[in-house]
């Protein structure tokens, strides 16, 4: 799942970056394990992970009951 903040940098991508973009965003949802660059909490309290894959660093946790990825924010490392 993406935030809005999320879908505005993809949309102003063009489409090879946007490609590159899902690309790592699937890979991060198929492995939600993978050891962030670092965490910080959020104001509800959650760890934010933060994990840079390939130019775009993205903001994520993970919600194990409902099995899913929130992608709260994604910056472009370029």
């Amino acid at each position: 799942m993406f935030s809005a903040d999320a879908v505005a940098l993809f949309t102003g991508l063009n489409r090879r970056r946007q490609r590159r973009l899902l690309d790592r965003a699937h890979e991060l949802a198929s492995d939600p394990f993978l050891v962030p660059d670092f965490t910080s909490s959020d104001a509800d309290g959650r760890v934010i992970s933060h994990l840079l894959l390939d130019d775009f660093l993205f903001d994520y946790w993970v919600d194990h009951a409902a099995k899913t990825v929130l992608i709260v924010g994604i910056d472009d490392a370029l």
